[in-house]
């Protein structure tokens, strides 16, 4: 069964940085881009960053240009997505996804607060 799980959200003040991880299993990460999205409380879903299969290509969403890098480890079957420089504006449930258009499979998200 393929499974897609997030961790490394919280709480952090303005400035502040967070990395996130998606552990992929049922399924090898290697075949796929992987996606990053974001749903802030009552906006739309909105694509924030993907890598290519080998890592070599990579995109950014223009509000986080800059501030996070994603990358991924084929070897150990995992995202990730390092973000520096947080604003609040970033606050929103993350979303890691096999895929970016179209996405295969979903993770469940996990929650980044940018607040004093």
């Amino acid at each position: 069964q393929a499974q897609l799980v997030e961790s490394g959200g919280g709480l952090v003040q303005p400035g502040g940085s967070l990395r996130l991880s998606c552990a992929a299993s049922g399924f090898i990460l290697d075949y796929y881009s992987i996606g990053w999205f974001r749903q802030a409380p009552g906006k739309a879903r909105e694509g924030v960053s993907c890598i290519s299969i080998r890592g070599d290509e990579t995109y950014y969403a223009d509000s986080v240009k800059g501030r996070f890098t994603i990358s991924r480890d084929n070897a150990k079957n995992m995202g990730y997505l390092q973000m520096n420089s947080l604003k609040p504006e970033d606050t929103a449930v993350y979303y890691c996804a096999q895929g970016w258009r179209p996405v295969g499979y979903w993770g469940k998200g996990t929650q980044v607060t940018v607040s004093t």
